[in-house]
């Protein structure tokens, strides 16, 4: 019998999946496909301090193994999340969840962060500083070592709950602000966020997104998140929440000798709602013919 159990930042999970933000609302949607309790956890909607409708139409392109959007954020605000989406969500998920968290400043994130930090149901803050589709917030927090820090360090001071701060892999040197998030207190580091592309409508001569470019994820982009990965698990001394491309059972076991504790499932949840489903039902076979034993064993076994 393969252990699939993993300890995240003191979060206790049955298994290393966790359907990514912004690919599995608030989970309410797929508790219809299966018993989302199966998962490890997940992350919900990302959320901002206030109600955002996001970006114009259309927000999403379809591109080889992959796809671009540029939805902006669109969440109800963080008191609407607690009011509602929160307590409705305690009837058909009974385990700790990931709150992931947007701003457009540092005292933004800051305000979030410390209503979400005490609710109950609430395991992980995931501070994204990465989302490539807004303007003035977002990813601008995320591509600068000393901004990167200063938002964890403001977070850190209102909260009680482990912090992973969600990093964008359209940086020059991935590591050097995962170690800045480290110096500045952070329990941990996802990655990757989207990267950036673009798709043009050769008959209309204009790009298909109303947003111009917009976040490139799905199967194209796993290399570069398994490389991120790696690096930064080697470079820090925190857990990492391996994400980007991720769609198979072996897809895990690589972030996870990468280095990666839990690893998030993106875009493949949008192709087939039963991917996470899928994913934990094959792991123990997986293993098996890897002669693992117990999942946790292999986090960062590669040098």
């Amino acid at each position: 019998m393969v252990d699939l159990s993993v300890n995240l930042a003191g979060m206790h999970m049955d298994n290393p999946v966790v359907p990514a933000s912004g690919t599995f609302g608030f989970g309410k949607e797929f508790k219809d496909f299966y018993d989302i309790n199966i998962l490890g956890s997940f992350s919900f909607k990302g959320t901002t301090k206030d109600a955002r409708f996001g970006n114009p139409t259309p927000r999403i392109a379809e591109c080889t193994s992959g796809m671009i959007n540029a939805v902006g954020l669109q969440n109800p605000g963080v008191h609407h999340v607690i009011e509602h989406e929160l307590p409705e969500m305690k009837e058909y998920f009974s385990k700790k969840v990931i709150a992931n968290v947007s701003g457009f400043s540092t005292e933004d994130y800051a305000y979030t962060c410390a209503l979400l930090d005490r609710e109950e149901q609430v395991g992980i803050l995931e501070v994204n500083v990465s989302c490539p589709n807004v303007h003035g917030g977002g990813m601008s927090f995320g591509t600068d070592p000393k901004v990167a820090a200063e938002v964890t360090k403001a977070v850190k001071a209102v909260t009680t709950k482990p912090v992973f701060i969600k990093l964008s892999p359209n940086v020059t040197d991935i590591t050097e602000i995962a170690r800045a998030c480290e110096s500045a207190g952070a329990d941990g580091i996802c990655l990757i966020n989207t990267m950036l592309g673009m798709r043009i409508d050769v008959n209309k001569r204009q790009p298909v997104i109303a947003n111009k470019i917009g976040g490139f994820s799905g199967d194209a982009i796993f290399p570069v998140a398994l490389r991120m990965v790696y690096q930064v698990s080697k470079a820090c001394n925190i857990p990492v929440m391996g994400c980007g491309g991720v769609s198979g059972a072996r897809d895990v076991i690589e972030m996870m000798m990468a280095g990666a504790t839990a690893v998030q499932v993106g875009a493949a949840n949008l192709i087939n709602p039963y991917a996470c489903r899928d994913i934990i039902n094959e792991l123990p076979a997986e293993c098996e013919r890897l002669h693992i034993e117990k999942i946790s064993d292999i986090i960062g076994v590669v040098d």
